[in-house]
């Protein structure tokens, strides 16, 4: 659900258009809370080393292509994808910032596996397309949030369920590209995981989306 920098959620505004601060105020709010928050902490850290090995991750496997140590990479990054929850959890180093990365980080993997993929030919380009444009939609969804005074959509389970299917498809996908024997094992899964995730992730995109339009809709309620 999305909620207001207040913590009100987008079906509960109250309050005319003057007791809101301007647009450009929220987003200046919302960004000195970003830096307000402690950055140097151990999920933070993990979460900053899976974005720096993106460039590595893609290097991998459109120069030397190196599937099985790319295919290493993507097994660790779902590694500390997984702890850095985990220890966000048990070592109470919740931050705003620490939010912001981990999903990030997720999409810059799918994405530069997509263009990779598509550069060698294992995913057509117009699935590659549909998944990237989905991110990049709603990513140009969040100025319009914070211009609103909305902080970005919480997380949807469908959400995390196709980032799943799909971090599982790609290491399958990839070994794939090999000379196996047990390809024809591999094959239907990596086919299914492939499916099922893209299709829940754009799914999951249009329930963001809906999100995004209803925040808008209260808010122009609210002031109107």
């Amino acid at each position: 659900m999305v909620q207001d920098t207040d913590g009100t959620t987008a079906g509960s505004h109250s309050g005319g258009a003057g007791e809101r601060a301007p647009g450009f105020e929220r987003i200046k709010e919302a960004a000195v809370g970003v830096w307000d928050d402690p950055w140097w902490t151990v999920p933070n850290f993990l979460s900053a080393l899976r974005l720096a090995g993106v460039p590595l991750f893609l290097w991998l496997l459109l120069g030397p292509h190196h599937d099985l140590l790319a295919l290493l990479m993507l097994v660790v990054s779902g590694a500390t994808d997984w702890l850095d929850g985990k220890l966000a959890r048990w070592l109470n180093q919740y931050s705003r910032i620490g939010q912001l990365l981990d999903p990030a980080a997720d999409r810059l993997y799918i994405i530069a596996t997509l263009v990779a993929f598509v550069m060698r030919d294992v995913v057509p380009w117009w699935a590659a397309l549909l998944l990237i444009a989905r991110d990049l939609v709603l990513t140009l969804c969040l100025p319009v949030l914070r211009y609103y005074g909305y902080e970005p959509p919480d997380v949807h389970y469908l959400g995390k369920a196709a980032t799943f299917c799909l971090m599982y498809a790609f290491p399958l996908l990839l070994l794939l590209q090999g000379d196996f024997s047990f390809d024809a094992v591999v094959r239907p899964f990596a086919y299914a995981f492939t499916c099922w995730g893209g299709a829940l992730y754009l799914w999951a995109g249009v329930l963001y989306l809906v999100q995004v339009f209803s925040a808008v809709r209260a808010a122009h309620a609210t002031r109107g």
